[in-house]
This record gives structure tokens, sequence and C-alpha cells, in this order.
């Protein structure tokens, strides 16, 4: 098989399984209001799903990331999918919101799988200036699914019904789940693994600067993104009355922002520095958040400012994903499971916490949610902060430097 198809296969495979849990996050959306009105809940509780989501696909990647670094990969996707397939039959059939709650926490539970492996698979394979070339790539690919989503997820709402987006999201992971079973090899061979305790190997990732400054700055940027996600509904649909299909066209507006972004990280990375790809990102961010909040101090609540701050905020999370994953991940050849665990475990841990909170402030207006997009920036240049603070071993991060 020649390295070009190799990578195609990898980058496919990995948008596929990354797909699952990305569609499961914003597909709803557009939809809130009618789920608010089945459930006899408020829209703004609706938020809650995403945080019943987020969570357990945080959480469950400290248990998939280091037993994939025993079992090997493949095991471990066929597994978490298998228990997403069960969560979306659940939340299929729930007609109560409890129940949805707990079938939305199981669907996070199972693709958490899909969370840690999309990181691990792309260190396996692959290291350096070519690791962050494939890191950009797959950010790009990944960013087709929530773009397809929330749009997709409208016009069949206004065409059956909210529950035929839970139809689509099973009838789609049982087909991955026979991709995956059938054309997936396993890229961590057997002399390969290792067996150090968990506890150790999570010390020993942790442990190391520059990985937490990394860390810190993709959990906020991650988080952001969420809330965003999680609000828009909620203001677009709820508070400017806007119908489904509506707010579906303009959920997906920012996302081409996010494919420039992650278009351009590697090229600032190649042309100028790693540095300047971080703080061309960090500087985006923080303009989009600010474009969002300061509307909201008004008390103003309207869609060009929503989604024309959410759009920069975008491009600029493009940048950070691929050039921020990558030197978190470049220094753990050996525990890359681990690495990719702590990851995405984190990162959408504290997605998941920031979406909770969100759900717990009064949608009034566009104020909150501009608030908490500026403080996850800040948060991010924090991370920045101290990785530009620890000394980097000369092979960190190859040539990309």
């Amino acid at each position: 098989m020649s390295a070009p198809f190799s990578l195609l296969k990898l980058t496919f495979l990995i948008a596929i399984l990354a797909a699952v849990g990305q569609m499961t996050q914003t597909m709803y959306v557009p939809s809130m209001g009618y789920m608010a009105h089945e459930f006899h809940v408020s829209a703004a509780s609706m938020q809650a799903v995403m945080a019943c989501y987020l969570i357990p696909y945080g959480l469950s990647q400290f248990i998939y990331g280091p037993l994939s670094d025993r079992l090997g990969r493949r095991p471990i996707i066929l597994a978490g999918l298998i228990i997403y397939v069960a969560g979306s039959i659940l939340a299929l059939f729930s007609h109560n919101f409890h129940l949805f709650l707990v079938a939305s926490f199981i669907q996070g539970m199972g693709i958490g799988c899909g969370g840690a492996m999309a990181r691990t698979l792309s260190r396996d394979c692959f290291s350096g200036p070519e690791l962050h070339k494939v890191n950009s790539l797959i950010s790009m690919c990944l960013m087709f699914s929530p773009l397809m989503a929330p749009l997709l997820g409208g016009y069949l709402t206004e065409a059956f019904n909210w529950r035929s987006s839970y139809l689509f999201l099973a009838l789609f992971s049982i087909g991955v789940t026979i991709i995956m079973f059938t054309h997936m090899t396993e890229t961590l061979p057997k002399e390969a693994r290792r067996y150090d305790s968990v506890a150790t190997s999570y010390r020993y990732v942790m442990g190391n600067r520059q990985f937490q400054g990394y860390l810190l700055c993709l959990v906020a940027t991650f988080a952001g993104v969420a809330l965003f996600e999680a609000a828009a509904g909620v203001l677009l649909g709820g508070k400017l009355k806007l119908p489904a299909t509506t707010v579906s066209l303009l959920f997906i507006v920012p996302i081409p922002g996010y494919l420039l972004g992650a278009a351009m990280s590697s090229w600032i990375a190649a042309r100028h520095s790693e540095k300047r790809a971080l703080n061309f990102g960090l500087v985006a961010i923080a303009i989009g958040s600010l474009i969002i909040f300061i509307p909201g101090v008004f008390g103003f609540t309207n869609a060009v400012s929503l989604v024309g701050g959410a759009t920069i905020y975008f491009l600029g999370a493009g940048v950070l994903f691929p050039a921020a994953t990558t030197g978190a991940i470049s220094p753990f050849p050996q525990h890359a499971g681990t690495a990719g665990a702590l990851l995405g475990g984190i990162q959408n841990f504290g997605a998941g916490m920031a979406t909770l909170l969100a759900a717990m402030m009064p949608a009034q207006n566009q104020l909150p949610l501009g608030a908490l997009m500026l403080a996850m920036s800040l948060l991010a240049v924090m991370g920045l902060h101290r990785v530009n603070k620890t000394p980097l071993p000369p092979d960190a991060l190859g040539s990309t430097l």
C-alpha cells in the first residue's frame, strides 16, 4: 500500500470515527425548541443535553487511552462504538427528559473512544512536521461533520420531527462500526504496547510542563466553541424566534472560519514559526469573543454579532487546534494513547462543565455567552504563556519550529 493511500485511508477512518461524536454534539441544536416543548422543559434547560454528553465523552477517554496502549486501538474503537449505538437507540425512543439525558450520557461514554483515538492513530503513524500536516488535514476533515450536522438536523426536523435526527445517528454509527470492523487494521503492534500502571503513565505525561500548557490552551479554546454551540440554538431559536432551518444555516456559518484556520495553521508554522501560528490563533479567539461580548454588555442580542464573532473565534480555533495538539503529543511516541486520552478527556470534560455552567445562567441576551468565551480566551493565553516559559527539548516539535 503506497504512502499517499495510507494517509488517505487513515484520514478517512479518523474522520468518520470522529464525525459520529461531533455530529451528535451539534445535530440537535436547530431542534432544541421543539425538544424543549415535547419534554416540557425550558429552552435553556436543553443546554444540559450537551453537558450530559460532553462530560462522559471526556471522562471515558481516560479509560480508553491507557487501555488502547495495552490492548491495541482496534478493539477499543469497536467496543466504544457498540456502546454508542445502544445510547442512540435509547435516545431515539426516550419520552422522558431525564431518560433522554441518560441516553446522551451513554452516547458520550461510548464515542469517547473516537475522541481519544482520533489523536492517537495519527501519532502512531506520523511524527514531526508530517504530524502537524496530518493534524491540520484531519482538523479540516472533521469540521465537515458539524458543518453538515445542524443543517441536516434542521431539515430532518422540519420534514419529519426531531427524532429523525437520532434515527440518522443510530444508522450512521452502525455503518461506521461495520466499516471499522472490516477495514481498520491495528496501528499499534504488540511489541510496541506499554504495560506500565495507569497511574505511572498519567504521571509521566502530566508531569511535562509543555503538555500542561498546551492542554490548558486546548481545553479553553474548545470550551469556547462548545459554549457557542450550546447557546446558539437557545439565542437564535428561543430568544430571536428564528425557525429551525434558519438557525441551522446560521449555525454553520462560522465553520468555514475553522476550515480556513486549520488550512493556515501548518502554513504559518512552516513559513514563520510555531509561536507565530499560536499567537495568531490567540488574537483571533480574543477578538471573536469581544464581538459577542460587547453588544451583550448593552443588553443586545443579534444574529450578526453572534455569528460574526463566532466566525472569527472559529478561525482562531482552527489555527490553534492542530498546532497545540501536535506540540502536546509529539514528546510521547510510546504513550500516545495516554497523551491522546488526556487531551481529549480533559478537553471535553472542561467543555462539558462550561456548558453545564452556561445552562444554569439566564440566557436573556448574549452577555453570558460573550463573557464565558472571553474568559476561555484568557485561559488559552495563560496556557501558551506556560509553554513559552518551558525549555523545549530539541526534538519536541521536530522541524516545525
